[in-house]
């Protein structure tokens, strides 16, 4: 399909229906556009804001037609979805980002083999496909290490870290057979990422890095902007542009970044669509995350990403539902502390509820009131 404009007034269609879907129908709504969503469940946090929920699997051709047909253009709200359904939709409405981007972001295998070839730093990393790749991977890389399975992950899922050869056995046996990387275990400094959209003409704007701090794996609080030089700043923001320009990219994209306590930046994953540590933007910048996927999917100029002043995300988990229902008006007894949650119906560990966005004359004074908010939520 060539591309076109698509102003206030026209039908966005969202493949995808979790919270990042919701918070881009909210913003879609704002600006005036009607929302369809497309996923296999319903009454989904997506679906509840929506002017249209889908439930169809993502691979049923005619439900997925039916749903092109009532949209003007498609994006998407995570990258686990089979790239075989944005081909399917491709000739019937625009699909932003492209099939092919899909393709690469959501096989950990693909991805860092592309980014290897450009000559992008990336963790040290070799692929397992059998149980003497794997010996050979421990024997090149050494342990600990990391072992990840190539497709479809998030928030720690299909990760182990490796301590000995039988755990690695372990490991592998219990991925079943999947293809699998595995890495080098890093000593790290800390975690940033950059989120940028990119247009058809090739106008580019990223948000400024923002530092990033996990607790098993899944995401616990992000600052921003990141406390790096200047140089690091610099370095990651070029990565991300280039990385942007070599897939041809219409869309947003977020850049993962490990920095080593040697200083090195290495890239460590990519994810095509609004992320987790962009959501301090809603509060925190001119154009939000949201706001500014919207306006590059729909060909509208795009937005300004300056932070207005610094800020902090906390993410809520299901695990704070463990003695009853969050006290909430304890966190929000102090300003600016802001809540978003997510409308999902059941509270399990690990299970990203909503989150916290608190905003300070600093970095460290934003993230000691996220803290100070979150723990008056079991009070």
């Amino acid at each position: 399909m060539t591309a076109s404009v698509h102003l206030p007034g026209s039908t966005l269609g969202i493949l995808g229906s979790g919270q990042l879907g919701r918070m881009l129908a909210l913003t879609a709504k704002r600006l005036g556009y009607r929302v369809h969503v497309f996923s296999p469940e319903r009454d989904t946090p997506a679906g509840q804001v929506a002017d249209l929920e889908i439930a169809a699997d993502y691979t049923d051709l005619p439900a997925l037609k039916h749903f092109a047909q009532g949209v003007d253009v498609v994006t998407i709200e995570f990258e686990n979805i089979p790239v075989q359904a944005l081909a399917a939709l491709q000739p019937e409405v625009p699909v932003y980002p492209q099939p092919h981007v899909l393709e690469i972001t959501q096989h950990r295998l693909r991805e860092k083999q592309f980014l290897s070839d450009l000559g992008i730093p990336v963790v040290p990393f070799v692929p397992v496909n059998n149980l003497q790749e794997l010996q050979a991977g421990m024997t090149q890389l050494g342990l600990p290490a990391v072992l990840k399975t190539a497709g479809f992950g998030y928030d720690g899922k299909g990760q182990v870290r490796l301590e000995s050869e039988a755990q690695a056995l372990d490991a592998y046996e219990a991925f079943a057979g999947q293809a699998c990387v595995m890495e080098r275990f890093l000593d790290l400094e800390r975690e940033i990422s950059v989120i940028a959209a990119r247009a058809e003409d090739g106008t580019f704007q990223a948000y400024r890095p923002v530092e990033n701090r996990h607790r098993n794996h899944i995401l616990d609080f992000t600052l921003a902007p990141a406390q790096i030089s200047e140089t690091i700043e610099a370095q990651a923001l070029q990565i991300t542009q280039r990385i942007m320009e070599a897939l041809n990219m219409r869309g947003l994209l977020c850049v993962e970044f490990f920095i080593t306590r040697q200083g090195e930046l290495l890239v460590n994953e990519l994810a095509p669509r609004p992320h987790n540590s962009g959501h301090y933007t809603i509060e925190a910048a001119v154009c939000d995350q949201f706001e500014q996927q919207l306006r590059v999917v729909c060909g509208l100029p795009l937005g300004d990403p300056a932070l207005r002043q610094p800020a902090a995300m906390a993410n809520v988990l299901g695990d704070l539902w463990a003695n009853g229902e969050p006290d909430w008006q304890s966190a929000l007894a102090r300003s600016p502390v802001y809540l978003h949650l997510y409308g999902k119906q059941e509270a399990r560990v690990g299970r990203k509820m909503g989150h916290l966005t608190t905003l300070g004359d600093s970095v460290d004074a934003a993230f000691q009131l996220a803290k100070q908010a979150r723990e008056r939520l079991n009070r």
